[in-house]
């Protein structure tokens, strides 16, 4: 690094002997870019006329002078308005000239006028910028300006601008005046819209400045005069509510003055003329806004003479008008001024200073313009006229501007213009300045004064409408305004609410949120014009609808709702609608009641709102609660409280004149109310019924009822009441004619001949047979039934009938009686239809006919009809009573059909024959038994027995079989035979066929079938066969439940036989036993369904209960749990208990054999633990031992002579798995219990029950030789095991595999020893064997070792391997490894093993987890981006602003900081670079490049693991560079494509490997070309497109540069060309940084041998390539160099970093001279190029450097600066920084 600078010292040099020289400025060029910030019209008049104000002139004059047509001649008359239309038409402009009466300019006015950006320090005045006065220049060259008797002038030579200044003696005046020449001579002279514009302009101009008069002259012509009048100003008043200081109390409002304003306008008829097409211009034509400042104005009409007298020729010219006719009208309007006095602190005084050149005022004023209603009415301007158009800018409408001096582009968001000369605008004062520091501060508390001023005109103004409204007669009287008033009123406030409609403001909405958020905020108290006067808007609600009922309530009058100001209010929530509260409370407190016209308003709102769906019931009820009324009729008044009021009248169902009740409301306030409506009110309809009730209840209440509307004292009013309810008794509902029928029972209500009756005694005038009836009379219109309905006769009351019609009761005589119940029989047959209920029913209970068992001449005994039966025969054999009838009796007559009314029977029911036909059955009365079945039987539907409820009947009556005399219910005999098995009755045969109708069924149910099987099981086989038969036919119907039942049950018989001494068999007292003969000595038992099985048993049937009743009855016993054999888990329950016996029964073969299927089933079985413990405890397992034959004459002969196996059942932890230890076994085979070996299954059972491995239980210690020299046979049998690992667990199924192929290349190996000698011997005993092996394998670490003897054994070699690779190995295991291991490839290939198929499977799996590895490498690489990148930031938040340094031109925006040292960063002391570096390479030293077949013959080499590549960050399936390098590689000579690398499914010697790799360096060679370009179209790939860090990028274009020393040096053909530079500029610029490149990439040259002419270095603009190879010339990038810190690196003496990742590039590139493809072949090169010279770079990266590091070397172009930042602060590093990434090869290709 080179030595610090001392800058202070260089500039106090420079001070001392340095040249002075001026800075110059090109002033023309200054002026216009000043003049592009003035955007607006008339910018040059605008500042002129601001000039002439701040010198307080009152007059302005303008002139424009002429300059005539050279080609259209002067009209030759005297017409001034002629003259006037050609001078318009023809004329030029030759000058303008600006006149004021304004103080003289002061010598410090000459001095301001001659500096640019020197604005008026007098903070009372508007200008700031000192820029204003320049607008001249826009339209003049030389301006000549002249006040008093001096005079100043411009000029400029060539681009400087200077000034001629004198006195002059000419004349004395007292006005200023500006000469301003054109610097163009075809500048049309303004007319039409431009014209226009320019006076609307004018007109504008006198708004707000101090000018009284302001004149538009066109030569000699006054085109237009402006004069303002100001009769004088009064103060006014600041409500004491009104916060008048601003919310950063910089500004305060002390003071507001309004002024009211005249301003008259007088302007010629030219204003409105235009020479286009349309005939005198028209008024059309003016009325259209001047769009373009005075610059455009001249530019766009700036056009050749000619071509404008050619426009002038063609058109017409209107001769009509009068140019130089004058108008005049008049405007009025107001202003408010407000004082303001400011307060700030000296900060931002500074900074405002600063900024504007002037301090800021100590005070200032803020005005508002406004037009009141009576203001606009007064003025004589009316739309659409030119002087509408001509007063815009002056009189706001809805679009109020800024002022800042003159009109500015901002709105105000009010009807109103608001004047702030302190406000500081923009440069081009066209916008209020909210962006600069400190002035946004002073200017937003300016719009927040502004703000309070218009709040207190806002007052103002409503306080002035106060004062007119107090005389008003109903504000007098505290009355609500009439309509009258409020059309007199009205139009002045909403003209003053639509000035205050706030609006968005444009072009800065900021502006008017400002000044409207200081307006609300100033004052909580805001008043507005109500119903009820001006009041504060808190109390004035919005009326949503006909409130008059509730007047005292202020309410926004009706045309005031649309404004602006209300429609604010009510959206910011602050103006509400009427709510019910308001209306409650109102009612409430107003302590009067409502005229029967405010109770209808009062109803109709209601009413309306529920319509509406805006009121609830809780709120109509609240209303009502309080609401009262006075109802007025006939004179006579009433209180109506609408809380008490419950009813409404419907005049089609009560007349309106009747009476009412109290709580029912009179029929006019609801006639125009909705059946809705009402239920709004909550009001319900009065029902007839309850009237009547009112009526009857109430008429001895005189309070409620005069006598005149007593039913039962005046006949004319009962005669109404029932035409009312004659009329609406067909819509009472049953209920309510029943409740009316019985309130009027004892009600004399009826009128009859007899006087006022109750209905019940009231006789219709057609009953004739007394004359001293009472009999209606004077009822018309009343309904006949109705009148029934009351009870009003028809017929004679029962009980005359009986007394004087059949001598009654107490005549026991019938020939004392009159008539005889055939005879009343016959009169009720007429009259039935009009006999009361009430007379029915005695009927019915009065006993009036005699059975044909009474005598006529005894005085029979009379009966009720209901307690007799018709007279038929059979009725009669059953013995019932029945009627005596004389003649023949006819059931369908008229008679016949009375008497089955009073209850005359047809037919006994069906518990009344039961009963007849039991009673008999019990007196043995079989005839009248049988009689009454029969009965039953033939009448069964006819006469409803069918519909009976048979089962629930419980009386015995029915015969059963096997009996005379029993007799059952019918729920207890049954038909189907096959039920007396279990014991039920059954139906007698020959009524079989009628059980259905007598309610019998055919089967029992078969819960009671399950009940007496379960009480008595079946007695013999036989007996089962039958009940179990049955029982199948019943499986339909059985449940779950019945089922569980059965299957617990012990109903199975089984016979259990002795010895058979009489020499019968089994089978033979089986079939004995079946038929019920148990001769054989067989003893009974039962057992459960679940536990005896299906069939003869076999070999089991002496252990389980296995029982045969038939196919039938068998399918019983199965659906309840039986089995046809044994389960699993039962066999094992069972052998648990008693395995001697099974083992004495089923013998060794077949007791294996149970086992087998008990291990078969140990998924299932595993699921019950206390099953699996038991079988862990129980002795029932079978193991052998070998022991002499003279050990056990149970022995069976093993295959060795003098040995014999003995088998015994044990526990599982008391026997051993034998496995693949059949050597070891051989030691301890008689000292052990051993599981059987012919099923790997049984042996799964063995170990799940806790049996151990041998291999567990033996203990080995191994002595081994010294190792011998020659390794050699060690490292081919290691070759051999890493290769046919894989062959040999290619089908072994994954589950059974403990290590695969890759790990056994991992972690075995092989190691040559003299000799190996293991002792073994049996954890537990004693017992120790020595022997001499000629393999065994060894564990070391994580590392297996397998050792061996120089003569050693494949089978060894086997045994050994085989348990490591296989979780349990089995003898042929070692057989079948040791065929593979002896066998070569071919031989294998021979016997059937696809070798290529699973080589080929090799690849794919290092293909895929390559491919996986290399999505996980991306996603780490953009994670350490992202964390770099957000580093970066932390970092430079914490050096601040002092280490921010912007890029050079052409820097790389990704370019990232110097490396901060190159340590692990995790804390720990490295172990030495040459490991460090073997790791960073992913190469252990263990791992040899090459591999090769044992017998030196070509073989099938597997692809080099991804592993060895995970860090080299490419893909090593990816695409070709191109087809450029390969057609480059299918030229090359045949010698050399002849020995190209072999594919990946062959093998190469070591030898081989070399020479690829040697032939690959040799392909080298140097790029004799100048440039370098990429194909014009590059290749299209089929796969996924990805990075390729190692390829040139397709459109990069590199030429020669030069050279550094010896090599060449290559730049990117776009950054010679927009840097601007050569190469040999490159080169010299960054000679130092280039030679540290060389210098790397030769010692990576000297690592490989590669030739140095073959390397070159280029540098590029953007790409992420770090090299790439064309043609098998090396390219290399410098700035990657750069970018990647290696630079740095270098400079601090760091060389192990830069040399590790370049020559890992340069192999990466080398091995490209062969393999253009990432693929299998190109990684072999690369790994074996790079491992093959693994020593000599790490020797040449930890070699010292030649010389110490030189100083730094500048970067290049387009990389960062690289400061250098080991010395920065630890405090400093970001907390979360992750440690610089390490060196490796491979590094260059990762993304920096």
């Amino acid at each position: 690094m080179g030595s610090k600078i001392d800058y202070n010292a260089l500039r106090a040099q420079a001070a001392e002997t340095g040249n002075d020289e001026a800075v110059t400025v090109n002033m023309e060029a200054l002026i216009n870019k000043i003049l592009t910030k003035y955007a607006r019209d008339w910018s040059m008049l605008r500042e002129l006329i601001q000039n002439a104000a701040d010198a307080g002139a009152t007059r302005v004059v303008i002139k424009i002078e002429t300059r005539p047509s050279v080609r259209v001649a002067s009209p030759q008359t005297d017409d001034p308005s002629t003259r006037l239309k050609h001078v318009l038409q023809n004329h030029t402009i030759d000058k303008w000239i600006v006149e004021n009466n304004g103080m003289r300019f002061r010598p410090e006015d000459w001095a301001r006028l001659k500096e640019i950006a020197s604005g008026n320090p007098d903070e009372t005045k508007i200008g700031a910028f000192g820029v204003g006065f320049y607008t001249v220049f826009d339209i003049t060259k030389s301006p000549f300006i002249t006040s008093g008797s001096e005079a100043l002038e411009f000029y400029w030579k060539g681009n400087a601008l200077f000034t001629r200044s004198f006195q002059h003696g000419m004349f004395q005046s007292t006005d200023t005046t500006f000469v301003l020449p054109m610097h163009v001579t075809d500048c049309p002279v303004p007319r039409g819209q431009e014209l226009f514009g320019l006076c609307r302009f004018l007109t504008g101009s006198m708004t707000f400045v101090g000018l009284e008069s302001i004149e538009l002259c066109i030569d000699d012509w006054t085109i237009l005069r402006l004069q303002k009048t100001i009769p004088g100003s009064v103060n006014v008043h600041i409500p004491s509510s009104i916060r008048c200081t601003t919310s950063q109390k910089l500004m305060r409002v002390t003071k507001v003055s309004q002024e009211a304003m005249q301003l008259e306008a007088e302007w010629m008829a030219a204003l409105q003329w235009s020479a286009g097409s349309r005939q005198g211009g028209g008024i059309e034509t003016a009325f259209e806004p001047a769009r373009k400042k005075l610059t455009s104005f001249i530019k766009s009409l700036g056009q050749s003479t000619e071509r404008r007298e050619q426009e002038g020729s063609r058109r017409a010219i209107n001769t009509t008008l009068d140019m130089t006719l004058k108008t005049k009208q008049k405007t009025f309007f107001h202003v408010n001024t407000a004082t303001i006095e400011t307060s700030v602190g000296p900060t931002l005084s500074a900074e405002l200073k600063l900024s504007r050149q002037k301090a800021p005022p100590k005070a200032t004023t803020v005005s508002y313009l406004s037009q009141s209603y009576d203001e606009r009415t007064a003025s004589t301007v009316e739309k659409p006229t030119i002087a509408s158009d001509l007063f815009e800018s002056v009189m706001p409408t809805t679009k109020g501007k800024i002022w800042i001096g003159f009109q500015t582009s901002q709105t105000t968001g009010l009807g109103a213009h608001l004047s702030m000369p302190s406000c500081i605008p923009t440069v081009e004062r066209e916008h209020v300045d909210l962006t600069s520091n400190y002035i946004n501060t002073w200017n937003i508390e300016l719009l927040r004064a502004a703000g309070i001023v218009t709040r207190i005109s806002f007052a103002s103004a409503m306080a002035n409408s106060q004062r007119e409204q107090s005389k008003l007669p109903s504000i007098a009287q505290k009355q609500a305004l009439t309509t009258e008033e409020l059309q007199q009123i009205v139009p002045s406030v909403e003209s003053l609410y639509e000035t205050f409609n706030w609006k968005s403001t444009t072009p800065s909405s900021d502006v008017g949120g400002y000044i409207e958020e200081a307006f609300w905020s100033c004052s909580s108290e805001f008043d507005i014009l109500s119903s009820r006067g001006i009041v504060p808007y808190k109390n004035v609600r919005i009326a949503t609808g006909d409130l008059s009922f509730i007047g005292e309530l202020p309410i926004v009058p009706e045309p005031l709702l649309k404004s602006g100001l209300v429609q604010s209010l009510r959206k910011e929530g602050d103006l509400a609608e009427v709510q019910t509260e308001d209306i409650v409370w109102i009612l409430d407190k107003s302590q009067r009641t409502r005229t029967p016209a405010e109770l209808q308003q009062l109803l109709a709102y209601i009413a309306g709102r529920g319509r509406a769906n805006r009121i609830t019931r809780d709120e109509v009820r609240s209303i009502l609660k309080v609401a009262v009324a006075t109802d007025e009729e006939d004179g006579s008044s009433r209180v109506i409280a609408l809380g008490q009021i419950e009813y409404y009248v419907d005049p089609m169902k009560l007349p309106p004149d009747m009476p009412i009740p109290p709580n029912t409301i009179p029929f006019k306030y609801t006639k125009s109310l909705s059946k809705f409506d009402t239920n709004t009110l909550g009001l319900q309809e009065l029902q007839t019924s309850d009237w009547i009730r009112w009526l009857v209840q109430n008429q001895s209440n005189s309070g409620q009822l005069s006598s005149e509307h007593n039913v039962e004292s005046n006949p004319a009013f009962a005669a109404n009441v029932l035409k009312v309810l004659s009329r609406n008794w067909s819509t009472f509902s049953q209920e309510a004619k029943t409740s009316t029928v019985q309130l009027l029972d004892n009600c004399r209500i009826i009128p009859t001949k007899m006087g006022m009756k109750v209905p019940s005694d009231a006789y219709f005038s057609s009953v004739k047979l007394f004359d001293d009836l009472p009999v209606i009379r004077d009822i018309a219109n009343v309904k006949e039934p109705v009148l029934a309905a009351l009870g009003v006769r028809k017929t004679l009351e029962i009980g005359v009938v009986l007394e004087r019609l059949m001598g009654g009761p107490s005549q026991t005589n019938q020939a004392d009686s009159k008539w005889s119940h055939v005879d009343l029989i016959k009169y009720l047959v007429g009259v039935w239809a009009d006999v009361p209920e009430r007379d029915r029913q005695r009927l019915k209970s009065t006993p009036i006919c005699p059975s044909t068992t009474s005598s006529a001449a005894s005085g029979e005994q009379k009966y009720r009809v209901s307690a007799l039966y018709e007279p038929t025969e059979s009725l009669h054999r059953l013995g019932l009573p029945t009627l005596q009838w004389p003649g023949t009796y006819l059931p369908e007559s008229k008679e016949g059909r009375l008497l089955r009314t009073l209850g005359l029977r047809d037919a006994p029911s069906y518990i009344d024959l039961v009963n007849i036909i039991a009673t008999a059955g019990q007196a043995k009365n079989s005839a009248l038994r049988d009689y009454g079945i029969r009965y039953l039987i033939e009448n069964n539907q006819s006469k409803g027995y069918n519909a009976a409820a048979t089962g629930e009947v419980k009386t015995p009556f029915l015969p059963v079989h096997g009996s005379e005399d029993k007799l059952v219910a019918p729920s207890d005999c049954f038909t189907n035979e096959r039920v007396g098995l279990f014991g039920f009755d059954l139906l007698r045969s020959h009524l079989h066929q009628y059980a259905s109708q007598l309610g019998v069924r055919a089967d029992p149910p078969v819960d009671r079938c399950i009940q007496r099987l379960l009480r008595k099981p079946p007695q013999s086989k036989r007996h089962a066969r039958d009940i179990f038969t049955y029982m199948t036919s019943r499986l339909g119907v059985l449940t779950n439940d019945h089922i569980n039942t059965l299957a617990s049950a012990k109903i199975v018989p089984v016979v259990e036989f002795g010895s058979q001494d009489n020499g019968a068999s089994t089978a033979e007292a089986v079939s004995s036993e079946l038929n019920g003969a148990n001769q054989n000595g067989g003893r009974l038992r039962y057992t459960t369904p679940r536990m005896c099985f299906l069939g003869d048993g076999g070999d089991f049937r002496n252990i389980f209960d296995f029982v045969d009743f038939g196919p039938e009855a068998n399918m019983f016993l199965m659906r309840c749990g039986s089995k046809q054999e044994p389960s699993p888990a039962e066999m094992a329950h069972l052998l648990i208990r008693r395995p001697a016996k099974f083992l004495d029964e089923l013998k060794v073969t077949k007791y294996m054999d149970v086992l087998v299927m008990i291990a078969k089933a140990w998924d299932t079985l595993k699921q019950e633990k206390a099953l699996v413990e038991a079988m862990k405890q129980a002795p029932f397992l079978l193991a052998s031992r070998e022991v002499a034959l003279h050990g056990n004459r149970n022995s069976q002969d093993d295959e060795d002579e003098g040995v014999a196996k003995t088998w015994q059942l044990a526990k599982a932890s008391d026997i051993i798995i034998i496995g693949d230890h059949i050597i070891n076994y051989q030691l301890f085979k008689s000292n052990v219990l051993a599981a059987p070996q012919q099923d790997e299954t049984l042996e799964d059972l063995y170990i799940h029950l806790g049996a151990p491995l041998l291999g567990s239980l033996i203990e080995e210690r191994q002595k081994f030789g010294d190792f011998t020299s020659d390794q050699g046979t060690a490292l081919k049998l290691q070759t051999i095991i890493h290769e046919r690992a894989r062959l040999y667990l290619h089908q072994t199924p994954k589950e059974a595999i403990r290590h695969d192929a890759k790990w056994v290349e991992k972690s075995v190996s092989v190691q040559a020893v003299n000799s190996i000698v293991v002792r073994t011997s049996l954890k537990g005993q004693d017992i120790k064997h020595t022997q001499s092996r000629t393999a065994t394998l060894h564990k070391e670490g994580n590392q297996w070792v397998i050792y061996v003897t120089s003569n050693y054994e494949i089978w060894d070699v086997s045994q050994a391997l085989s348990n490591l690779l296989l979780r349990r190995s089995k003898p042929g295991d070692a057989m079948m490894l040791e065929s593979i291991l002896r066998s070569d490839l071919r031989s294998l290939q021979r016997k059937g093993l696809n070798i290529d198929k699973i080589l080929r499977q090799k690849e794919r799996e290092a293909k895929v987890a390559q491919e996986m590895h290399q999505q996980q490498l991306e996603q780490e690489m953009r994670a350490r981006m992202e964390q770099e990148s957000a580093e970066e930031e932390v970092e430079a938040q914490l050096n601040g602003d002092s280490t921010e340094k912007s890029n050079m031109p052409g820097d790389f925006p990704g370019s990232s900081p110097a490396a901060k040292g190159h340590n692990d960063g995790d804390g720990q002391q490295s172990e030495g670079f040459l490991t460090d570096t073997l790791k960073k390479w992913g190469i252990n030293f263990g791992r040899k490049p090459l591999t090769n077949d044992l017998n030196g013959t070509d073989a099938n080499r597997a692809a080099p693991a991804e592993e060895d590549f995970k860090d080299l960050g490419f893909d090593p399936n990816a695409e070709s560079h191109g087809r450029e390098q390969q057609q480059q590689q299918q030229q090359q000579p045949a010698t050399e494509t002849s020995s190209a690398p072999k594919t990946t499914s062959q093998l190469m010697t070591p030898e081989e490997v070399e020479s690829e790799v040697r032939r690959a360096i040799r392909s080298s060679r140097p790029h004799t070309s100048a440039s370098l370009r990429s194909p014009v179209d590059p290749p299209v790939h089929k796969v996924e497109e990805k990075h390729k860090f190692c390829d040139a990028k397709p459109n990069m274009n590199i030429l020669y540069a030069g050279h550094l020393s010896s090599m060449p040096v290559f730049l990117d053909e776009d950054y010679l060309t927009t840097a601007k530079t050569t190469g040999e500029k490159f080169i010299n610029a960054h000679r130092h940084g280039l030679s540290l490149f060389k210098s790397v990439l030769t010692d990576c040259t000297t690592i490989y041998n590669v030739p140095k002419e073959s390397i070159h270095i280029f540098y590029d603009i953007d790409s992420t390539t770090n090299a790439f190879n064309r043609a098998n010339s090396l390219f290399f990038n410098y700035r990657r160099f750069v970018e990647k810190q290696h630079l740095t690196m270098m400079q601090q003496g760091h060389r192990e970093t830069p040399i590790c990742a370049w020559s890992g590039i340069m192999a990466h590139e080398v091995a490209h001279n062969l393999e253009p493809d990432h693929g299998v072949g190109f990684m072999n090169i690369w790994q074996n190029l790079e491992a093959m010279h693994l020593v000599r770079a790490a020797r040449i990266a930890t070699a010292s450097p030649a010389s110490s590091a030189p100083a730094a070397a500048p970067p290049p172009p387009g990389a960062a600066a690289q400061p250098a930042r080991q010395a920065a602060p630890a405090a400093r590093q970001p907390p979360s920084r992750a440690p610089p990434p390490r060196a490796s090869f491979g590094a260059g290709f990762r993304r920096s």
